[in-house]
This record gives C-alpha cells, sequence and structure tokens, in this order.
C-alpha cells in the first residue's frame, strides 16, 4: 500500500486544471487542522471550503467498491477505518466552521469542478457597488474638470 498514490491522482490533476482555468486559486494537500496526518486535496483557505476527491474502492463508493477475496476480513476492517475517518474528518471541519465537498474519482471532472466554483462563488462576498446618485459621472467623479 506504500505504493497507492495518495496525491495528485489522474481525477484531482484533472479537476485542479478546470478550477485553475476558470480563474479560481486554490491550495492543495493541505493538513487539517487539529488533525495530524489527515490532509485534504484542494483548499479554499478563504471561503473555508475543503474538497475531497475520494477514491471509489478505498472510500467505499456504493456504486464501484470491490470486496478483495484474499484476506476479506482484514480488508474489510481496514475500508471501514477509512470511511469512519472520512466521516470523522468531515465532522471535525464542519463543526470549525469550513463547507467541505466531498466527490468520488468516478465523477465528471467538469461537473465536480461546477459544483466546486458555485460553492467558493456563494461564500465570496458581492464586491461593493459603486456610489451612484445625481451629479455623479461616469468617472466617478462629481463633473469638476480642473
Amino acid at each position: 500500500m506504500s505504493r497507492q498514490g495518495s496525491r495528485d491522482t489522474a481525477p484531482e490533476v484533472a479537476v485542479r486544471r478546470l478550477l485553475h482555468a476558470s480563474g479560481l486559486r486554490y491550495r492543495v494537500n493541505v493538513p487539517v487542522p487539529g488533525m495530524p496526518r489527515r490532509t485534504i486535496d484542494i483548499v479554499f483557505s478563504k471561503a473555508k471550503i475543503a474538497i475531497f476527491l475520494d477514491g471509489c474502492f478505498w472510500h467505499g463508493c456504493p456504486k464501484h467498491a470491490t470486496q478483495p477475496k484474499a484476506n476479506a476480513e482484514w480488508w474489510r476492517a481496514k475500508l471501514d477505518k477509512n470511511m469512519a475517518r472520512d466521516l470523522e474528518t468531515t465532522e471535525h471541519l464542519t463543526t470549525a466552521g469550513w463547507t467541505v465537498l466531498r466527490f468520488w474519482e468516478h465523477e465528471s471532472a467538469a461537473n465536480v469542478a461546477h459544483c466546486i466554483s458555485e460553492s467558493v462563488a456563494s461564500k465570496r462576498p458581492t464586491p461593493p457597488r459603486p456610489p451612484s446618485g445625481p451629479g455623479l459621472t461616469e468617472g466617478g467623479n462629481s463633473g469638476n474638470q480642473s
């Protein structure tokens, strides 16, 4: 298992490319605050949004997870612990005020990136509107040309 890639997987890279192309900037593989040895795949720190892209086998996807036949009892315990750890991490971050988004590796990168973009946009404050009223011109001055 030490040879299993845990970061920069193909689904992660595909989603990150789409997010970056749409102008979003983020951090990757950030430690979970207060939980050593756990990392968040993609983080929008200011918006407090944590994104996890979970592998179907390792995290127990209801559609695609398979059960190994060799050493089945050990694998079942291992995969159950992974799912319990996912739940614990989600609850920890949610309690700390984070928005946690979890996606499966089989989901379309475009759909995942779209959901993330919408979530980030909803967390960003709307920019203040420029003042308007009588006597103000397009440049923002009151028409006095000196």
